[in-house]
Parts: structure tokens; C-alpha cells; sequence
């Protein structure tokens, strides 16, 4: 065989190849579950979504034949929403506030959003924390102060900067803002450089157990009660009473808080008969999600298809009848 003529056989098969198994990010923006593996879209390291989307996809490769999943750290749900649009991921966690957002074009969006919901999951609670010394208690306290809203594209931001606003501050000019994660929110609480954090999470929530535990009475959480109507009035009605039992964090008393449902939530282009393995998997296994945190036990058949204003994906919907 010539030089020229294995020259170019190689290029073809090199060719052949890239086709088969290279970048295949435009094939998953058409349809966001080609392929067998599944990304799962899920927050930061020490919160209940990369918890619960670690055991998801544990979940995923063991029941379901051809599939394999990895729970990816992400900033949480602005940006899910956001990955599970572009094809980047094909399953995720979102507060329902941000979900809400997505479908109907507003503040992060721009326009409305191809999001569906597998399933209502358990709620979110809003934790405000601040060092003992620095005298926060309500959230119009921080004013001035040093405070994480929580990682950017993320369903706490967007709970923190309702609430700066709902207390009559400028989130941009009446706070020192600073937009970290929650471990690095956690870490400046004890080392000084942060007065205040704000984490929006299941119960309980492993970075704010270390927290707590590690400053016991150095660090307290505040009271929301007196934020939520303007809240609700401004955006709705997904913002409720919730409270933080004392036992959760072994506080001396209930702290009352605001509650945010969590949706699990796939691009609208999923295949049917995906959708409702995936929802179907969570009731077959939810013993399993609950042994990994115990929030998953707010988890229920009766709640879960109440997803408005996201509408559940098809295959969902055949699931749950």
C-alpha cells in the first residue's frame, strides 16, 4: 500500500472515530439524554442536593440497566436550571422559587425556559446565621454587616437578596455583600472575616451541623417570621411559614424560618419512558435517599406531582396517574 493511499485511510478512520465517541455537547443540547450517562446537576459540597444527588445516582446505576449517573457540585439552582437547559445536565435540584423563574421568563431568565418537574421533593429552609457579637437579630440587622448570600446562580441568592429587600435594604449598598458557597461561608463565620451567612437547605444541613456545633452559643440563628408576608405579597405565594426545631441543631428553641419546596426538575426534551423510571425510582428507593439525609423523609406520593408553576414532565405524569 502507497504512503498517499495509507495517509489517507488513516485520516478517515481518524475521522470515523471523532464521529463516534468525541464532543457530543450538541447532540446532548438536542436531546439531554442521549448517551447512557446522566449528570446530575446538584449545589454545593456540604448540602443536602449533592447528598441526596449522590445517592441519586447511585440509585440510577444500580436499578436502572444501561444507565450510569455522577452527581456534579454546582452552585445550585439558577445555575441547574440553567445546565439542565443547555443540555450540560439531564437531571437536577431547584428551589421551586427559581424553578418558578425559569418557566415563566423572569428576573434570571429572560424568556420562559423548557423545564420540567419529575417530582416535588422536601422542603427548603432559609438558615440565617450570625456571629453572636455582631448583634443580628432580624434581618434589617444587616445592615452594614459582612454577609454571604450565597454562591452566584444559586436558589439562596435569590432568597438572600428578597430578604435584604423585603427588610427595606439595598442588597447592593446596605450590606457588604459577598457571594461565597457555603463551605467558604461556614469557614468566614469562624474565622471573623464574615458576620452573617444565609443557606437555603434541607434539615439538617451538614455544613450549618459543623457550624453550629463547632461555635455552639458563639453563633445563633435569626428569626425570618417578620420578612415573609412582603415576601409573599412581592413574590408569591411558594415562600411559607417553616420553622427550624431546636433539636435539628440542638438550638435552645424553635427558630421560625421560611420554607421553599425543592423540585427535581429535567429539560422538557427527556424521553417519556426515562421520566418515569426516574420518578419511580424515587418511591421504590426512598429508604435509601433517607438513610443519606433525613430530609428526604418529607418526600411523599401525595405532594410530589404539586409542582405548579412547573409542569410535570409526561413521563412523570404517567407515574404518578
Amino acid at each position: 500500500m502507497s504512503r498517499r493511499r495509507l495517509a489517507v485511510l488513516l485520516v478517515a478512520g481518524a475521522l470515523a472515530v471523532t464521529g463516534c465517541g468525541g464532543d457530543r455537547s450538541a447532540e446532548r443540547g438536542a436531546d439531554p439524554t442521549a448517551g447512557q450517562r446522566l449528570s446530575i446537576a446538584t449545589g454545593n459540597t456540604t448540602g443536602v442536593y449533592y447528598q441526596l444527588g449522590g445517592a441519586l445516582a447511585d440509585l440510577i446505576g444500580k436499578n436502572l440497566p444501561g444507565y450510569q449517573a455522577t452527581a456534579e457540585a454546582t452552585g445550585a439552582s439558577v445555575e441547574n436550571l440553567q445546565r439542565v437547559v443547555r443540555g450540560d445536565s439531564d437531571i437536577a435540584f431547584s428551589l421551586a422559587d427559581s424553578a418558578a423563574d425559569a418557566v415563566n421568563g423572569k428576573d434570571s431568565f429572560t424568556s420562559p425556559q423548557p423545564v420540567r418537574a419529575i417530582a416535588r421533593l422536601y422542603n427548603n429552609y432559609t438558615q440565617v446565621l450570625a456571629s453572636a457579637d455582631a448583634n443580628v437579630k432580624s434581618i434589617a440587622d444587616l445592615k452594614g454587616k459582612r454577609v454571604s448570600t450565597g454562591s452566584p446562580n444559586s436558589g439562596t441568592e435569590v432568597i438572600a437578596l428578597r430578604m435584604i429587600a423585603a427588610a427595606g435594604l439595598d442588597p447592593e449598598k446596605d450590606v457588604k455583600r459577598q457571594s461565597l458557597g457555603l463551605p467558604e461561608s461556614v469557614q468566614g463565620i469562624k474565622d471573623g472575616t464574615l458576620d452573617a451567612l444565609v443557606w437555603s437547605g434541607g434539615l439538617p444541613t451538614p455544613g450549618i451541623t459543623d457550624l453550629t456545633t463547632s461555635l455552639k452559643d458563639e453563633v445563633a440563628f435569626v428569626p425570618l417570621a417578620d420578612v415573609l408576608p412582603k415576601m409573599r405579597a412581592e413574590h408569591g405565594e411558594v415562600y411559607a411559614e417553616g420553622v427550624i426545631g431546636k433539636d435539628v441543631y440542638a438550638q435552645k428553641a424553635d427558630v421560625p424560618t421560611i420554607a421553599v419546596p425543592n423540585l427535581l426538575v429535567v429539560n422538557e426534551k427527556m424521553d417519556p419512558a426515562l421520566a418515569e423510571k426516574l420518578a419511580k425510582l424515587i418511591f421504590d428507593h426512598k429508604a435509601d435517599l433517607e438513610q443519606v439525609n433525613p430530609a428526604a423523609k418529607e418526600i411523599t406520593k401525595e405532594t410530589a406531582p404539586q409542582t405548579d408553576p412547573v409542569q410535570l414532565h409526561d413521563g412523570a405524569k404517567k407515574y404518578f396517574g
